[in-house]
């Protein structure tokens, strides 16, 4: 009864101690995205001009964040949302691999070191700094910092206390399996694998790996079998959160399980000699025993090892890479419904939010997709002012009224998803943005009620049997020409980079559009009375211009609204 209590809470203590690590990781991981976050896609798009520079981006970002699986499914979202090219993606995924085994280097660290002496100093200045709220996200870095290490002194202390060295049957359980045998190898990969893609963290199972051989009952051929098998496990994060994402996305991270796949195979190839010449490296001797303390440095070292020639290797294929992937997933029609007519965003997908940063950063993209749409639906409406036939006046028509009720998800989603995000401790700057996106969206969607409203107006016409003299004609045509080109001027501006334009063109097409509308009402009022054409017709003549002015004012409103005026 006492070995089994005592085998219990020892149980609880290294779970503990691995929930303690993974929130501790992540704890630190977030806190050092969103002190970066906003200048994320800047580094991003600067530094992934070639596949090298791309590949050293990977590497230090993860080393920063202290996680593949954060970089990776940051690069899968970049990627989702037009911020990066597959080909950069794919660089960016390799040099990732390489960051990542600074973690294990850390864990070999803690069981090497006595790290209890930074802890608690960490948890004290993270705590002065998160109730200082400009350096918060410090705090919150230094309280994950902390975490990570005192669970690291937890495991060392659990793996002492569990001493499975003397266990007899944990000895035994492990010695009998043949380690000169691939079938063993084989086994103990699909088992690392496994045991990964469940907990979702390849710096849990590394901790365990480094935890059993550490104590000397796991061989280092197994341990290392282990290690290769997280290299693929990891990849199942970025492989799932892809799933409900475009097809580049789920392209790059189809590349991260490549990747990984095809250095598992060649490392098979050439296991047991690669295995010692990494045991040489570090002065560990396999047929030798004893020397555990070296343990969790081979482990670090064949991570590195394995990562740093599986790049040097494929960094060079990154363009057959890239056809590979497109090959296995084919590019679908873009559609904006699905068959089942279920509404879908082009660059949003809330399961790939990382951090509220990289969110504002896909729901930017988003809505400067939507004032693409808008437009797009501007120019249906002037064509089909010009369409006599009846059969494709009511086709296009019919189209219009999709695409209004499609403006309307489009804003309840786009609005859905900022509110979700808001959720989070936001930066100042970054609720800003959020603010305009509202307001961003809110304009957006009225301008599809006005494109649609002149639509109904049009088709009430042909339904009256009325016609539009060619004066009226020519002058509502000069009107929807500004319409157009105040359309035109907002896709710029939500594009781009507002520093890159100015509002005062925005103004000026609005003051000629006003101009306009009063000449021609003041115009219509006259005709009417001198009976160039009658009431009714001179009814929906000013029910187009009120309309043409209103989506003018919209217009000008989105504008204002990105410029945060």
């Amino acid at each position: 009864m006492d070995n089994s209590q005592n085998y219990f809470i020892l149980a609880c203590r290294l779970l503990g101690s691995l929930a303690l690590l993974m929130y501790g990781m992540k704890t630190m991981s977030d806190a050092l995205q969103k002190m970066a976050g906003p200048q994320l896609r800047h580094i991003l798009a600067k530094m992934t001009t070639n596949r090298l520079t791309g590949m050293l981006t990977g590497t230090l970002v993860t080393c920063a964040v202290q996680s593949s699986s954060a970089t990776t499914v940051m690069t899968v979202s970049f990627v989702s949302a037009g911020l990066l090219t597959l080909a950069q993606a794919i660089s960016v995924i390799m040099g990732a691999n390489i960051g990542t085994t600074l973690t294990a280097w850390i864990m070999s660290l803690g069981y090497n070191v006595d790290l209890s002496s930074v802890v608690y100093p960490s948890f004290l200045v993270g705590m002065i700094l998160i109730y200082m709220k400009r350096q918060r996200y410090v705090g919150d870095f230094l309280f994950g910092t902390a975490f990570m290490f005192l669970s690291l002194v937890m495991l060392s202390a659990t793996g002492k206390a569990m001493d499975l060295e003397h266990n007899q049957d944990v000895v035994a359980f492990f010695a009998s399996f043949d380690t000169s045998s691939y079938v063993t190898i084989l086994i103990f990969l699909a088992i690392g694998t496994l045991i990964t893609c469940i907990v979702q963290s390849s710096a849990a199972v590394m901790a365990i790996t480094i935890l059993l051989c550490s104590t000397g009952v796991l061989p280092i051929y197994l341990g290392i079998a282990l290690v290769m098998g997280e290299n693929i496990g990891t990849t199942a994060t970025a492989n799932l959160v892809a799933l409900g994402a475009n097809t580049q996305a789920r392209r790059a991270a189809l590349a991260h399980l490549l990747f990984n796949v095809f250095g598992v195979i060649w490392v098979l190839l050439a296991f047991y000699p690669f295995v010692d010449m990494v045991c040489r490296i570090v002065g560990y001797d396999p047929s030798a025993g004893g020397q555990t303390a070296k343990l969790p440095v081979v482990l670090a070292m064949f991570h590195t090892c394995f990562n740093i020639v599986n790049t040097a290797i494929l960094i060079w294929f990154v363009p057959q890479m890239e056809r590979a992937v497109k090959w296995i997933l084919p590019e679908k029609p873009k559609e904006a419904e699905s068959e089942e007519g279920e509404f879908r965003l082009q660059y949003i997908h809330s399961n790939l939010v990382q951090t509220p940063e990289i969110a504002v950063l896909q729901a930017q993209k988003e809505t400067a997709a939507f004032a693409s749409r808008a437009g797009e639906m501007f120019t249906m409406v002037r064509k089909l002012f010009h369409e006599t036939d009846p059969k494709d006046f009511d086709k296009l028509f019919k189209q219009i009224e999709k695409e209004e009720d499609a403006t309307d998800k489009t804003e309840i989603e786009i609005a859905r998803y900022l509110e979700q995000v808001s959720d989070d401790h936001l930066s100042d700057v970054t609720k800003q943005k959020i603010r305009q996106m509202m307001r961003e969206i809110s304009e957006l969607e009225s301008i599809g009620d006005a494109c649609y409203k002149l639509a109904r107006t049009m088709e009430r016409k042909q339904e009256q049997g009325k016609t539009f003299t060619p004066h009226q004609e020519e002058q509502l045509q000069a009107l929807m020409l500004l319409c157009d080109q105040a359309l035109t001027q907002m896709q710029t501006v939500m594009h781009g980079h507002r520093a890159d334009h100015d509002i005062s063109e925005t103004f000026r097409i609005e003051n000629d559009i006003n101009q306009l509308r009063q000449r021609l009402k003041a115009e219509n009022v006259r005709a009417v009375n001198d009976h160039e054409y009658d009431y009714a017709i001179g009814t929906l003549y000013v029910d187009l211009i009120n309309e043409l002015e209103k989506l003018g004012d919209y217009v000008v409103n989105v504008v204002e609204a990105r410029f945060g005026k």
